[in-house]
């Protein structure tokens, strides 16, 4: 076949493929007024947005509203782990070195362990980080992925079949994987990075191995930059961004998704790239990248940054679908449950301040708690509400990888090897449960037809 012949060809299949994708659109509408006929919980949320009741936890309790005299009234965010205010396990200062691996701890095991208990924890999660060299290389190094979200998937499952026994879901054997998975995906998802950087730009590639006595934070650090060198107060807030992004309730989607795959009975590693899966996604794990991508688009479009009535016509903009994405979203802005505050966020936001300090970045954050003040007011007159609008985790965690020198490609990944804690929480709650398998039901809404032949249809 000639060029001329194949060009012809070509033409014709998209043509064929646009009339297959129009089919797809008109096949695959619902007639919207039909959810509110069957009041279908939509988003598995009730009309005020609350989340529909669909199980019961111990892991962590997320509140954003008080209850007086049985009305619902705003109130500031609170976020509890295993009954434990997040404030109380982040703590003061920068001396909490293992912050993060006490409250993986916590996560799993209902309790706050003892100084004892820490360090042999500790030391057992430290002995299950080593990934072997035929691993790395068989695995990480082979066809990395653009997205590392891809590449922790890709990892995870391969993991499978380097485990002796992948698919006993014995609360013995899911705590081994576990450990060894919370251990073993900083590695995975810096190595990641490392492949992905050389084999598509060239860069120099440096695999270093974890080191022991170094807590998850440090060791982040330490992979990651050619120099292995940080500061105290660089791994401190690193420590925090982890404990804080380690769990959020039942109900947030990929935890909810590991409940729902947890169910099925399947393996372990099945499950947790599902979970991966769903924080991928720019509306969950992804939206810190967004709100760094959408300061970029504000930068470029607004001459003195800090001119508030510039800042604010940009974000009028944004909200009409006219600047950034055109989704109308102001990321980091917002929440399904907390009202008048994030306590994540309210966290972040001061270790934020600290590091830009250090970091002679004053503006960048100045910037950051304007756009956060602006974007409240508006949203909230765009909606006409009285229900405040807050920023969330998302609004400050990317500056802070960014003034960590993290980049952009680790945003997510980031958010899943802190989020793996709760993750393997909520799946051994699950298995000791021993939950029915999740199914929930879907209204029938289309029409039943009778079976024409081929030769007869039109």
């Amino acid at each position: 076949m000639d060029n001329e012949s194949m060009m012809a060809l070509s033409k014709q299949l998209e043509v064929e493929f646009d009339s297959l994708v129009e089919n797809c659109l008109v096949s695959g509408a619902i007639d919207l007024n039909l959810y509110q006929e069957y009041d279908v919980k939509r988003g598995l949320r009730d009309s005020s947005g609350k989340g529909v009741l669909t199980g019961l936890t111990e892991i962590s309790d997320v509140t954003g509203y008080d209850i007086v005299n049985g009305v619902k009234e705003p109130a500031d965010g609170k976020l509890f782990y295993q009954g434990y205010d997040v404030k109380k396990l982040v703590g003061e200062g920068i001396k909490k070195k293992f912050a993060f691996e006490e409250t993986t701890y916590l996560l799993l095991f209902g309790k706050l362990p003892t100084a004892e208990q820490l360090e042999v924890f500790i030391e057992v999660v430290a002995s299950l980080q080593e990934l072997s060299g035929q691993f790395v290389r068989d695995v990480i190094m082979k066809a990395p992925s653009a997205n590392l979200m891809n590449g922790l998937q890709k990892s995870v499952l391969t993991l499978y079949s380097y485990d002796s026994n992948p698919d006993d879901i014995s609360i013995p054997n899911v705590l081994r994987q576990s450990l060894q998975l919370i251990a073993k995906l900083p590695l995975i998802a810096v190595y990641n990075y490392h492949a992905y950087r050389h084999f598509n730009f060239l860069d120099s590639l440096v695999i270093k191995p974890p080191v022991k006595g170094l807590s998850t934070a440090e060791n982040i650090l330490q992979m990651l930059r050619p120099d292995g060198k940080y500061t105290e107060l660089e791994a401190r807030v690193l420590d925090a961004a982890l404990v804080l992004h380690a769990e959020h309730g039942g109900g947030n989607n990929s935890t909810f998704t590991n409940h729902v795959v947890t169910s099925s009975g399947t393996d372990t590693y099945s499950a947790v790239a599902a979970s991966i899966a769903s924080l991928k996604g720019p509306r969950h794990g992804g939206a810190n990248l967004k709100v760094q991508q959408m300061f970029a688009d504000l930068k470029k479009n607004v001459s003195d940054i800090k001119d508030d009535s510039q800042i604010e016509g940009y974000l009028k903009k944004v909200l009409k679908g006219e600047a950034f994405d055109g989704s109308g979203l102001i990321y980091g802005m917002g929440h399904a449950v907390y009202t008048i505050s994030d306590p994540r966020e309210l966290i972040l936001k001061g270790f934020a301040e600290k590091l830009a300090n250090e970091k002679g970045m004053q503006d960048e954050f100045l910037l950051h708690d304007t756009v956060e003040r602006i974007a409240a007011e508006l949203i909230m007159a765009r909606r006409h509400v009285i229900k405040p609008v807050c920023a969330n985790v998302d609004f400050y965690s990317g500056l802070i990888y960014t003034m960590l020198g993290i980049p952009e490609e680790l945003f997510t990944p980031l958010f899943a090897l802190s989020r793996i804690s709760g993750w393997s929480a909520h799946r051994l709650e699950e298995l000791v449960n021993k939950e029915k398998i999740i199914r929930p039901a879907y209204k029938y809404v289309g029409h039943h037809k009778e079976y024409v032949e081929l030769e007869e249809r039109k």
